[in-house]
């Protein structure tokens, strides 16, 4: 278990919580200090990866990727940083740009179900000698054997590891299991684990995923992600010693920094019912606004039409479908608790997930 890398994504995956507001010094302080306390990969950027800060409005960062990654450049020193990238999202050029300034990991995420329109990326990355991940969201929607078929089709391409993702953090721990003995069974690859942290099951699948011979273990501080969250990294990391594997890392000088740095961003606390049930449906939350748009028009809990809607797919959320959907559930009662009020509590945190 000394060989794997613990990748701390608060920078990335975390600033869906403060709608992609890290700001050029906070990326550079918390980079260098993450650095100093023994993190091997820091992941740095948009939360949607390469290229969404050019998408404006709701999506509108606080610095351009260059200025992101310029800033992880000039902080780290022996940690390696390294960037989201989504082919429909960013362009081939994004990547030309990372290289500039000498990043060495770039993870390419596509849906399960579309790991070819991540060939162009991989190819451009290979180029500049970059480690290149393979990350296959919502991987849970296909099963662990058609799985191995797309990990083969990303080892053709040429990607040096591959990345079981929990989207909707609802996987449970013999579902991780049976996912990573079944590529180690089948392909000679290294293997990452992403979990979010819906039904509070990130930790635990992580630990699996690591037993299992997991390289990579995402984690960020305070858990802070999309959704439901990530796994915490000082959590990981004070287990990683309770079993006797420092890895490393001063625990006490990453508490500080998660405590004073990240803890005042976290603006949700106690278990939110949509978050929730969006892990036992294997829900994406970047769906949620139109599951809050027809919930609302049709007066229907969302909670049931995030479920009916995952029963027909899990991977792509046709509106057409999501009203056809909501347009046949009952309504929801006239009273204070479960009336419209009710419903828009369930979207205080909406801008989180978007």
């Amino acid at each position: 278990m000394k060989d794997f890398k613990i990748l701390d994504c608060t920078l990335r995956d975390g600033s869906y919580v403060n709608r992609f507001q890290f700001s050029v010094h906070e990326t550079r302080y918390i980079c260098a200090e993450l650095e100093k306390c023994g993190i091997d990969y820091i992941e740095v950027g948009h939360g949607l990866g390469l290229g969404a800060y050019r998408l404006g409005g709701e999506y509108a960062a606080a610095a351009t990727d260059e200025e992101y990654i310029g800033a992880a450049a000039e902080s780290v020193k022996k940690s390696l940083f390294g960037t989201f990238c989504i082919p429909d999202i960013a362009k081939l050029e994004d990547i030309d740009i990372a290289s500039k300034y000498g990043m060495k990991l770039i993870r390419i995420g596509t849906n399960v179900d579309a790991v070819e329109s991540s060939r162009p990326f991989v190819e451009r990355a290979k180029k500049y000698g970059m480690t290149v991940c393979a990350n296959y969201m919502k991987s849970y929607s296909v099963s662990p054997e058609d799985f191995v078929k797309k990990v083969r089709l990303s080892k053709s391409y040429g990607v040096d590891i591959i990345y079981l993702v929990d989207s909707a953090g609802g996987m449970l721990p013999k579902q991780i299991e049976s996912y990573i003995r079944t590529v180690r069974d089948s392909v000679d690859m290294k293997i990452g684990f992403h979990g979010h942290n819906n039904l509070g099951l990130a930790l635990a699948n992580s630990l699996v995923a690591l037993d299992m011979g997991a390289y990579f273990i995402d984690c960020s501080m305070q858990g802070l992600g999309r959704s439901g969250g990530n796994a915490p990294t000082e959590q990981f990391a004070l287990i990683m010693l309770k079993m006797g594997n420092d890895h490393d890392i001063d625990v006490f000088r990453l508490l500080d920094l998660s405590f004073d740095t990240i803890q005042p961003l976290v603006q949700q606390t106690g278990l939110n019912p949509i978050d929730l049930v969006s892990g036992y449906a294997m829900f994406h939350s970047s769906y949620m606004p139109l599951i809050r748009k027809f919930s609302l028009k049709y007066d229907v809990d969302p909670r049931s039409l995030i479920i009916e809607l995952c029963k027909v797919d899990q991977v792509n959320a046709d509106p057409a479908l999501i009203e056809k959907i909501a347009s046949a559930l009952p309504k929801i009662k006239n009273d204070f608790i479960y009336g419209k009020y009710h419903l828009e509590r369930f979207f205080v945190n909406e801008q989180q997930v978007k």
